[in-house]
């Protein structure tokens, strides 16, 4: 058996592996409320059924949770516990950017669709709004744009007439009412700003791409978008997966 996790600033998701690298138990926490009692309460029954777990693998972009994790396996459960970044990643793909600086998300999405000749765009709505580029099993790096509700959130705590607004899709570009305006604005913003780096990244790189995108708001963008998009929401899990699966955990 395997644990492999992905620990985001908002959410971490957690899943237990059975030996053909299938999922057979997957739970979500929030990354904030993450502390020893939690896990003692989560994973402690799980791992007591079945003691033949020595490995885990994470990909985390909130240092001390996952060394909060990493000691609780470790030290308490003998469990080794290893973050991706940590790996050889050049087994598996080639990376031309500084990866200390990536986060490893971000590489787990990448490893999750390497391929020889079908290159990848992967647009992640997460905390921020990245953008990955992948040619065949060539990480070349990416965009980081503004995440969407932390927009939202700032804007309305800094201007007193704005409230807390909810974004969802909208069809009329002109808001008649405070609260459709915003709508409009980051909805409509967005998309421009989605359609416009695509064909960018397309541009530059001179290639044509397959357009993935994942995170929370992915269907609701989904079918405003001029480039043909696919979801997947487990895209990270799969890259772990896959991970662990050819360094044989």
């Amino acid at each position: 058996m395997i644990i492999i996790g992905d620990i985001g600033n908002t959410d971490t998701k957690i899943c237990l592996l059975n030996s053909n690298y299938k999922i057979i138990k997957k739970f979500i926490l929030p990354t904030n409320k993450i502390n020893k009692s939690l896990l003692l309460k989560k994973l402690t029954p799980i791992i007591n059924k079945r003691n033949n777990i020595r490995k885990s693998l994470f990909c985390s972009v909130v240092p001390n949770k996952f060394f909060l994790i990493k000691s609780f396996l470790q030290r308490d459960l003998k469990i080794k516990t290893i973050e991706l970044k940590n790996l050889n990643l050049s087994k598996i793909m080639k990376i031309k950017v500084n990866r200390k600086q990536v986060g490893s998300d971000r590489l787990a999405n990448a490893i999750a669709l390497i391929s020889k000749n079908t290159n990848y765009i992967i647009l992640d709505f997460g905390t921020a709004t990245t953008f990955d580029v992948v040619v065949d099993d060539i990480y070349k790096g990416g965009v980081i744009a503004p995440g969407l509700n932390i927009s939202l959130k700032t804007l309305s705590n800094n201007a007193k007439l704005i409230p807390q607004i909810n974004l969802k899709k909208i069809s009329r570009v002109i808001g008649k009412n405070t609260v459709n305006a915003v709508r409009s604005g980051f909805f409509w913003g967005y998309v421009g700003l989605i359609d416009n780096i695509i064909q960018l990244i397309k541009k530059e790189s001179k290639k044509p791409f397959n357009v993935i995108i994942t995170g929370g708001f992915s269907k609701l963008f989904c079918k405003s978008l001029k480039s043909k998009v696919v979801i997947d929401k487990d895209i990270t899990i799969k890259g772990l997966i896959r991970t662990a699966r050819l360094f044989n955990f």
